[in-house]
């Protein structure tokens, strides 16, 4: 597989993995993408204790208003952090 291929299935793992610890698996809820992002970019460990970033990333990226992150919100949160950690 190239990079890119390599790169692209372990987004969608890590999407599914956290996905399926409640409700559905489609989507991410507050709780998961709270684990998520502890577990996976731990660097924003001190930013979650100041506020509840999990909410506040729902909000900003539930493009469809269920108070869930699908594949495709999900995928926009980690372009946006990819564009700003390459800058």
């Amino acid at each position: 597989m190239t990079d890119l291929t390599v790169a692209m299935t372990l987004l969608m793992k890590v999407f599914d993995k956290y996905a399926s610890e409640q409700g559905s698996p489609n989507t991410l809820n507050k709780a998961e993408v709270k684990n998520l992002l502890t577990a996976e970019l731990p660097g924003l460990d001190k930013a979650m204790e100041c506020k509840d970033v999990a909410a506040s990333l729902i909000k900003d990226l539930d493009i469809n208003k269920d108070q869930e992150i699908d594949f495709t919100e999900f995928m926009v949160l980690v372009t946006a952090l990819s564009c700003i950690l390459k800058d």
